[in-house]
């Protein structure tokens, strides 16, 4: 007989008590006769729901229970072609292992491709985690160095749960404060935890936000990697064509794909485009930028290169731009070339934007840019499915891939770069298997939902992949969502208190930046 890895459903809600003793007074549990085939979040084991004030509402809910039949396995390797996988099968069997193939069958819902999209050679079961590791330790040692553990209830097969959600609601006809973008600690090369941002700007509750750089190889550390505007102004450029939330003064919502054109015009007439803003050049997080390199659409977690661009900075970097070969250019609040610089790394003044240069891009600032003459720098951002105009209040925080249009299920993983025909394990370990979320979705009347799901807890809550958080979202009644920055990033507020399980070992992850929503 198998040992219960998980806890039972009496147990979960009564540790969900234990755990929460503030929200015990309403909390309740309840049950369905049978989980909907469909969907996954129609078995609700417990529920609380509690006004924070008028027109915000906080939720916690724990849908369905543990599943006796998970294990834990070893994956070995991913491939595309099924007699890579046998072969791999047969060298392992020569070392005494016994592995199997499992078939990646399902494929992103944009996908035209028809085929498996891959083959994945596994060892299991083991019924202790510790058993799995052992085994995965051997094989690193044997050179097979992309072994790891997964729990078989992340896998993006059925299973019974349990998923651990919170959700924030917000009327916006009713709520009467600010739901806005927050940069960690107000500069882009920076990061900070939601808790922290939530305490500094004593907000009513929030969510971590978008997908930013994680480490200096790839860019900024703390960059947005994608695009970024706070009370009207664009802090960091779009991932061409990728979806994100969009927020105007009143509260009012959307989630469209989102493109932003930024270009330099010189008093001599002649005009460059702007690859970016405040990040280093040359790296481009995501990609879906001007010449990049590898590509020029969106591409996941995955970092472009361009050695010839131009890179507008603002008082939201710092008080220095990156230093290194290149040009720059200092522009006051007039549009007046102040400084003319031979190289990166100078400052910048307070009121001015620098310019900077690389390249090509080096070559046009000192064959067209003078000091004391005026240029113009003009910004658009290009929202082709918001029903709400981008004015001077409104923020976006980047996303994707979008998960509800409509009503509809729609989620363009390929379109959006999470979907690599060059790497399709990608797919598969990012969109297929579960994995804490944060989501954002908007009901028919205007109605914002603010979601997280956590994840990687084994007992306490699966995660979800990008099928269920569709799923989720449509059974909370929203009719538009879109995903935002998830795994370790996945945080929620409430009166500046976490209310989400981080999945990093050592506990809530700093962030890019997060929603928050601002008392009156």
């Amino acid at each position: 007989m198998k040992k219960l890895i998980k806890a039972s459903n009496i147990t979960l809600a009564a540790l969900m008590l234990l755990t929460f003793p503030s929200f015990a007074e309403n909390a309740s549990i309840v049950k369905t006769a049978e989980a909907d085939t469909q969907s996954p979040f129609e078995d609700i084991e417990y529920q609380n729901s509690q006004k924070l004030q008028k027109g915000i509402k906080y939720s916690r809910i724990v849908y369905g229970k543990a599943s006796q039949e998970a294990d834990y396995m070893v994956n070995i390797d991913f491939f595309t072609e099924k007699e890579e996988a046998d072969k791999l099968r047969e060298e392992l069997a020569s070392l005494g292992y016994s592995s199997f193939i499992k078939t990646i069958n399902e494929r992103a819902q944009d996908d035209p491709e028809q085929t498996p999209l891959g083959y994945l050679v596994r060892i299991g079961p083991y019924q202790e985690e510790s058993e799995a590791k052992f085994t995965k330790e051997e094989l690193v040692s044997k050179g097979y160095n992309d072994s790891k553990v997964i729990f078989t209830d992340e896998d993006g097969e059925a299973t019974t749960g349990p998923w651990t959600v919170n959700v924030l609601e917000i009327n916006p006809n009713t709520f009467k404060g600010k739901i806005t973008p927050v940069i960690a600690n107000g500069k882009i090369p920076d990061k900070e935890t939601l808790t922290s941002m939530s305490k500094r700007i004593n907000a009513i509750g929030g969510i971590n936000g978008g997908y930013f750089v994680m480490g200096s190889k790839d860019g900024t550390e703390g960059d947005l990697a994608g695009v970024s505007m706070v009370e009207g102004k664009l802090t960091s450029e779009a991932v061409n064509g990728r979806s994100s939330f969009i927020i105007n003064e009143k509260n009012n919502a959307s989630i469209s794909t989102v493109n932003t054109k930024i270009h330099l015009a010189s008093s001599d007439g002649a005009k460059k485009e702007i690859d970016g803003l405040n990040r280093t050049p040359g790296l481009i997080r995501g990609c879906g930028g001007i010449g990049d390199n590898e590509t020029i659409q969106p591409k996941h977690d995955f970092t472009c290169s361009d050695p010839s661009e131009l890179i507008e900075y603002s008082s939201a970097f710092g008080i220095k731009t990156p230093s290194g070969d290149g040009a720059e250019a200092v522009i006051n609040n007039k549009g007046i070339v102040t400084d003319i610089r031979e190289s990166r790394g100078g400052t910048i003044p307070f009121g001015s934007t620098v310019v900077a240069g690389t390249g090509e891009g080096a070559d046009w600032i000192k064959e067209h840019i003078k000091t004391d003459e005026k240029v113009e720098v003009k910004k658009k951002t290009i929202a082709k499915d918001s029903n709400i105009s981008i004015g001077e209040g409104s923020g976006i925080i980047n996303g994707g891939p979008r998960l509800l249009q409509n009503g509809q299920i729609d989620i363009p993983s390929t379109a959006e770069g999470f979907h690599q025909p060059d790497n399709p394990e990608f797919f598969y370990q990012f969109g297929q298997r579960r994995h804490p979320r944060t989501v954002a979705g908007i009901k028919s009347d205007g109605t914002i939902l603010f979601v997280t799901i956590d994840g990687r807890k084994p007992g306490f809550s699966v995660g979800a992949n990008f099928k269920e958080s569709a799923q989720l979202l449509k059974s909370l009644g929203a009719v538009d969502a879109v995903n935002l920055d998830g795994g370790g990033s996945t945080t929620m507020t409430v009166h500046q208190k976490m209310v989400s399980s981080p999945s990093d070992p050592t506990g809530e992850r700093p962030i890019g930046d997060g929603i928050l929503l601002l008392p009156q």
